[in-house]
């Protein structure tokens, strides 16, 4: 069997944590990830892995090949990623994974022009508000807005969010415009709140006014955790929320959504795109990485600023 492949599969496995996750990352049968992993161990004559029903598990021997063996496969992309053909014409697959409002109003309108550049690059997108793990899902890199948690990352910054709270025109009709942001915790207005789809936790909306900063999260008639279906829920006029300004600016400029507060701001959220440092080199994910950065750096609305 190619020792190559061995290797790559064995670190994918010990990335993925189970042998299906692997396989199913690797487009593999599970049955030639699970030979390929024993093939090395008698190769090397010794256990890399100690199995259960749900999980593998790293030996001590196995932590110290994959140590090593991570560091034999970057290198050997480095150096396929330093030519200059590959530079020139990155191909291959790449996994992305960016924020559902993202992918529809940004990333995918512009695919076109980035096949146009990229011919030879199969691109996996995955639109999903709830955080994905980059070495256990496998994916290349991430768009996603907010604080970086993980500092093991690698990630650059490419924009802005601006947020505007809005409502609809038919929600305003019934109950009146708040005046302050303390309106939306009493009489007769409601809120639309947005959850965190991995913790569940409510995030507050917040306000900011002469040195002023206020915190709410009022009394939500909904919460959802998925923003297009966020947006959908405030232009149904089922309540008050704040949202992105880039996908609320449309349906503002065309009435279907009123600006409320508006002299009150708040903070943009930093948008960064972010890769785990063993693929920093690679041609097709430096590609997409500069891509995005000058598709944002465009954007009226996602500009740095």
């Amino acid at each position: 069997m190619d020792q190559l492949q061995s290797m790559r599969v064995f670190v994918r496995v010990v990335e993925a944590g189970t042998f299906t996750r692997a396989a199913e990352s690797l487009d593999l049968p599970k049955g030639t990830v699970t030979k390929l992993v024993q093939h090395l161990e008698a190769r090397l004559k010794v256990r890399l892995l100690n199995r259960t029903t749900r999980r593998v598990t790293v030996t001590p021997d196995g932590a110290a090949y994959y140590e090593r063996t991570l560091r034999v496969l970057n290198d050997l992309d480095d150096i396929e990623a330093s030519m200059s053909n590959a530079q020139a014409n990155p191909s291959g697959r790449l996994r992305v994974d960016v924020g559902t409002s993202v992918a529809r109003l940004v990333i995918i309108p512009a695919l076109p022009g980035f096949y146009e550049r990229y011919p030879d690059i199969q691109l996996d997108l995955g639109a999903s508000d709830r955080p994905v793990d980059l070495i256990s899902d496998n994916v290349d890199c991430v768009i996603r807005g907010g604080d970086l948690v993980e500092q093991s990352l690698v990630a650059r910054r490419i924009g802005n969010m601006g947020l505007v709270t809005v409502a609809a025109p038919s929600y305003v009709e019934r109950h009146g415009m708040p005046r302050h942001p303390h309106d939306l915790t009493q009489g007769p207005h409601a809120t639309i709140n947005f959850f965190s789809a991995r913790t569940g936790r409510m995030y507050p909306q917040e306000f900011d006014k002469d040195g002023e900063h206020i915190e709410i999260t009022g009394r939500h008639r909904l919460a959802l955790n998925d923003s297009n279906a966020h947006l959908a829920a405030v232009l149904a006029g089922l309540g008050i929320t704040q949202t992105v300004r880039f996908a609320a600016a449309p349906h503002i400029a065309r009435g279907e959504l009123v600006e409320l507060l508006t002299d009150w701001s708040r903070e943009p959220i930093p948008i960064h795109v972010v890769y785990p440092p063993n693929r920093h080199l690679s041609a097709k994910v430096r590609a997409f990485v500069d891509w995005a950065a000058d598709l944002f750096a465009k954007h009226p609305h996602l500009q740095r600023g």
